[in-house]
């Protein structure tokens, strides 16, 4: 059985704004990751069949250990949608296996994302995110 998870959120911002939040490396470590994490890696490979690396490390009160990720694009649509895989992965970018980096087996090794990029107006962009696993 799929499983899908989809936020929708509404920025008061353009479009090409909340668009360079996903493919500007800088920003993307403004943002990556759950409360009390930074991301300080961000090595953002966007384009169709190129994979990206991000790093998000837990706080000092959290054990201060560093989680990696890899995205692989599948489909870029400029400033409509972005679609890629993401998995686990070393420090390095090689992709592995939940158990591999210390997350239960039942974690999903593939997860599927889709981001989409509405215009509301010159000024507000809403985006959806959906991963199915």
């Amino acid at each position: 059985m799929e499983r899908k998870l989809e936020i929708t959120r509404t920025f008061d911002a353009s479009v090409e704004d909340v668009w360079e939040m996903w493919t500007d490396p800088e920003m993307v470590k403004q943002w990556w990751g759950p409360d009390q994490f930074i991301c300080p890696l961000a090595n953002i490979n966007f384009e169709v069949g190129q994979t990206s690396l991000l790093c998000m490390q837990a706080s000092k009160e959290l054990g201060g250990q560093s989680h990696y990720n890899i995205w692989q694009y599948t489909k870029i649509e400029h400033l409509k949608k972005i679609e890629f895989v993401m998995n686990l992965a070393d420090k390095e970018g090689n992709k592995r296996k939940p158990p591999e980096v210390g997350m239960p087996a039942y974690f999903p090794e593939d997860i599927k994302t889709v981001v989409t990029f509405r215009r509301v107006h010159a000024t507000q962009t809403e985006m959806t995110v959906t991963e199915y696993a």
